[in-house]
């Protein structure tokens, strides 16, 4: 009985996520999780290191829900991004230019 609750406390997490995600409403216009995250200098610099074709995409969805934002609209369901479908494509290039800018930080501090 013991085992039995992981697995059930894993699909009750997994269950509340997909539903925060649907909640949060950037789905709806297209956006994945990475498109929303606030543009610091260290987010700046890790898009600017984007393969092209993933920053042409990118440029796209955000272009298209400033398009539906201003028009007040979503987009047919069948177009929302899904919760498995969402990459975190900025996350290994964030944590590049993260680990790199503390480690110019403690060389300067030397």
């Amino acid at each position: 009985m013991a085992s039995r609750a992981p697995a059930a406390t894993s699909r009750l997490l997994v269950g509340f996520r997909k539903w925060y995600y649907n909640a949060c409403g950037f789905n709806k216009i297209g956006l994945m999780r990475d498109d929303t995250i606030n543009e610091d200098s260290d987010v700046k610099e890790a898009i600017r290191r984007l393969p092209e074709q993933v920053y042409n995409d990118r440029m796209f969805r955000v272009k298209r829900a400033l398009d539906l934002s201003m028009k007040q609209q979503i987009l047919p369901k069948d177009q929302w991004t899904k919760y498995e479908e969402d990459v975190h494509y900025l996350e290994p290039y964030l944590e590049e230019v993260v680990r790199e800018r503390k480690e110019k930080e403690e060389w300067a501090k030397k």
